[in-house]
Formats: C-alpha cells, sequence, structure tokens
C-alpha cells in the first residue's frame, strides 16, 4: 500500500500546532517534510542544521507522538538535510556587529554514520567530562587494547555523542583502512528485529563484525529487549577476542541501567567506565565561546555570561540558545538586551522542573535498585544505609532542609542521625571516587533532561 507522505505529515502538523505557540510553530515546522519511510523510519526533510538540531532536540518527543498517532507502524524519526527550495534569509545590515552562524551542512557519512563536526578540536575539556577525555586519548593511542570497552555515561546534552564520534572521526582521518561505524542502540534494534523478520540474520550478524571500531549511543534503549541483547553480548565477544575497539555511551552507568542482563553487564564494566557530568560554570562560559569563536559569532559578553549562567544542567541547550541569539538578532536587525534574551530563554526553553523531597527519595532509590519501602524502616542493611544517607547529605546540602524535617520525612529518624549521615557522605566524598561519580551522577538525573 502507497502511503501519502504529504497526508501524513500535514496531519502530522495538525496535532503539533495545537501544543506549541503559533511564532513557534512557524519558526521551526516551515519548509519540513517527510522525505520517505522505510521500515517504520520516518526521514524528515528540513531546511538547514539548525532547524534539524532544534527539532531533535526540543520537540522529537512530539513529533514522535502525533506521528504515532496517525501510523502506529511509526517507529523512529531521522532528520535530514534538503535541498529543496529555502525561505529567503533577512538580509544582514553590514553595520551589525553579530555575524550571521554558517548554514553549512556537514554531512554524515552513510557509510560509518559519523557527523564530521564532533572532533577532538572542537570538544571543551573541563573538571566535569575530563576523565571521559582522558580515556577517549588512551583509546586512540592504544585500539583494542587499552580500555576495551570504553563505557562513557552522563546526563542528556552533556557531550557524550560528541566524544564518542570524535574518537570515530579521528581513526577515520588517520587510517582511511580501519573499518568504523557509529549507530545507536535503537537504530541496531530496528535492524535486529528486521533482519529476524526477513530471515536475513546471518547477514546482519556479519555486517557487524567487519568493524575495527564499533561505537553504539544510548545503550540504555537495550532495556527490556532480550533478543537484541543476545545480539549484542555474541557480537562484542566476536569484536573483543579479535582486539577491535568497542565503545558505548549511555545515559546511566552499566549497573544502574535496568532490564539488562548481568553478564551483557558484566561486559560493559570489563574496560573503562567514565562520568561526564553538569558543566560548571566556567566550562558552559568555554563551551559558549569556543562555539562562537568556531561560527564566527561576535556577541556581547554580558550575554554569553548570562546565558552560561542561567542555563546550567544541558550543553545542547547552550548552544541552542547562541544560536537562538544570533538568529534573532539578525531579524530584528539590532543587538539583542538581557532582557530579549530571557524573554527568549522564557519563551523557547523549557524552565526546570521543581523537585520534590519525594522525587529526590524516588530517585536514589531507583539508582540504587532497592525498594523505597526500604529507606523508611529501621534496618541497617548496607544496601539500604548508604541510600539513606546519600538522601540525607544531598537534601541537606542541595536544598538546605532543616535536619529535623529530612528525619521527619525518612521514617521519623532523630536529627541527630541525619547530621551524622551528612557529615559521614560528606567526609568520604574527599576519599571516594566512586561516591563522588555517583552523587554527580544522581544529580545529572535530578537536574538534568530539562
Amino acid at each position: 500500500m502507497t502511503i501519502d507522505h504529504k497526508k501524513l505529515w500535514d496531519e502530522t502538523l495538525s496535532h503539533i500546532e495545537l501544543d506549541v505557540s503559533k511564532a513557534n510553530f512557524i519558526t521551526w515546522f516551515k519548509n519540513t517534510a517527510i522525505h520517505k519511510l522505510d521500515a517504520g523510519v520516518v526521514y524528515l526533510a528540513v531546511p538547514n542544521t539548525f532547524v534539524r538540531d532544534w527539532l531533535q532536540n526540543k520537540y522529537h518527543s512530539s513529533i514522535l507522538r502525533a506521528l504515532r498517532s496517525n501510523m502506529e507502524a511509526v517507529r523512529c524519526v531521522e532528520y535530514i538535510i534538503h535541498k529543496g527550495p529555502q525561505v529567503e534569509a533577512p538580509r544582514q545590515d553590514p553595520k551589525q556587529p553579530t555575524s550571521q552562524m554558517e548554514m553549512v551542512e556537514l554531512y554524515v557519512d552513510r557509510e560509518d554514520n559519523l557527523n564530521p563536526k564532533y572532533t577532538f578540536d572542537n570538544f571543551v575539556v573541563g573538571s566535569f567530562n575530563e576523565l571521559a577525555y582522558a580515556a577517549s586519548q588512551a583509546v586512540i593511542k592504544n585500539p583494542g587494547i587499552s580500555y576495551n570497552p570504553l563505557f562513557i555515561y552522563g546526563g542528556t546534552g552533556l557531550g557524550k555523542t560528541h566524544l564518542i564520534q570524535s574518537i570515530g572521526n579521528y581513526f577515520k582521518k588517520v587510517d582511511r583502512l580501519k573499518k568504523i561505524h557509529y549507530l545507536s542502540a535503537e537504530r541496531f534494534t530496528i535492524e535486529c528485529v528486521d533482519a529476524i523478520r526477513n530471515n536475513k540474520a546471518h547477514i546482519f550478524k556479519e555486517k557487524y563484525r567487519k568493524y575495527d571500531v564499533l561505537i553504539m549511543d544510548d545503550i540504555q534503549f537495550l532495556s527490556g529487549k532480550e533478543k537484541t541483547q543476545e545480539e549484542v553480548f555474541h557480537l562484542f565477544n566476536t569484536l573483543y577476542d579479535n582486539n577491535k575497539q568497542i565503545i558505548f555511551s549511555s545515559d546511566k552507568a552499566p549497573k544502574q541501567i535496568q532490564g539488562i542482563e548481568e553478564r551483557l553487564k558484566s561486559r560493559f564494566e570489563g574496560g573503562m567506565i567514565a562520568d561526564i557530568s553538569i558543566p560548571e560554570y566556567e566550562s558552559r562560559l568555554a563551551i559558549l565561546k569556543n562555539k562562537a569563536r568556531i561560527h564566527n559569532i561576535v556577541a556581547p559578553e554580558e550575554i554569553i555570561e548570562y546565558i552560561a549562567s542561567v542555563i546550567q544542567n544541558n550543553i545542547r541547550e547552550l548552544e541552542g540558545v547562541l544560536n537562538l541569539v544570533v538568529v534573532q538578532t539578525q531579524l530584528r536587525k539590532r543587538d539583542l538586551t538581557i532582557t530579549d534574551v530571557k524573554q527568549l530563554i522564557k519563551n523557547n526553553i523549557k524552565p526546570q522542573k521543581s523537585i520534590s523531597i519525594n522525587d529526590v527519595i524516588k530517585t536514589i532509590a531507583s539508582f540504587y535498585n532497592i525498594d523505597e519501602k526500604e529507606l523508611y524502616q529501621k534496618t541497617r542493611k548496607k544496601e539500604v544505609v548508604k541510600p539513606r544517607q546519600v538522601i540525607m547529605y544531598i537534601l541537606r546540602e542541595d536544598f538546605n532542609t532543616s535536619y529535623p524535617y529530612i528525619g521527619q520525612k525518612l521514617g521519623g529518624r532523630d536529627h541527630t542521625t541525619v547530621i551524622h549521615a551528612y557529615e559521614k557522605i560528606k567526609g568520604d566524598l574527599t576519599r571516594d571516587n566512586l561516591l563522588s561519580q555517583e552523587l554527580e551522577q544522581i544529580k545529572s538525573i535530578l537536574y538534568g533532561g530539562i
């Protein structure tokens, strides 16, 4: 049966239009269309990289939900740059100090799926990602041997994809004969299911066993998918036994991903595990200045500093706001004021979610894989005591909650118990690197993904 792509997209847009403002709908969805539909994957054509990145980062869930409401067979959406007619951009005032960001697409290689814009040269290193960066440098110097596999984890929009693709692009540059492939775990799953359905499992297996470097993003997507996990397990063993480099990324550390078989978790944990945490102000400022330098953007220093101060948990949104400032400067043909930028952020960036004490408790219970009810019980089991103390520490340190109130919320404990827990975790953090990483990851889950 032939599917009318235009009709499907028009119906999808009618759903999306109800959820976004008229200005945002015109800005982001004009000149978009379905390019093709293949095996449940909708390839959405967009006019430039800026629109692609914004739709992917801000509206992806809404687009996918609206598509599925009109066609249940849709499994995922991929965004591509099309060469169709473009709306004429506003002419730039020659006196305008802010430069137009280049809308030049760096095309993803269809063979290896690597985006050439992701390199070590434009990757900003700070205290929040220096371990992951150092591990990546070790991998490129001794592939297949040092840190195999390399497993990088961290919250949404913190630069994991940039870093792991930088490894692939480095190998691609220095050794043209090396076979490299990057893909998401979601894409791998779709291919696996299609191969089984079409009796082409042997072709699928051979395809991935030929690579010298395999990079798989968002591995948490494998949760609960037993057949795909089995394929990843056997693929891992084959590549590892032949000293081929394997790189994974996830939003959680391996042991915290629920629905993943223990034998696969043990493979993930067999090499190097490195986290990327939330960047501090200095790193956020450096990232913005680097972005501005790469794209020849001249923006007032106070604007850059303001963006770095208010967008705290997501590098993608940092860059997105800078892009938005550039485009709005061109449209208005004048420099934006701090007031203008505040309004842009208010209209385009989802506000940080309000976090309750129950949110903290639920998140930490889930992180440590324990039943939330146990946290309130009078038990001294080690696997319960530590998470409870971490909850007490975060509630005091990050939310300035009073000691008596924390004790009351956690089973009616005395305030001296809470003080002891706070001081213990505070002291342990100075000498326990694993605990420090765990708290960074917990905070990424609590405060990230805004």
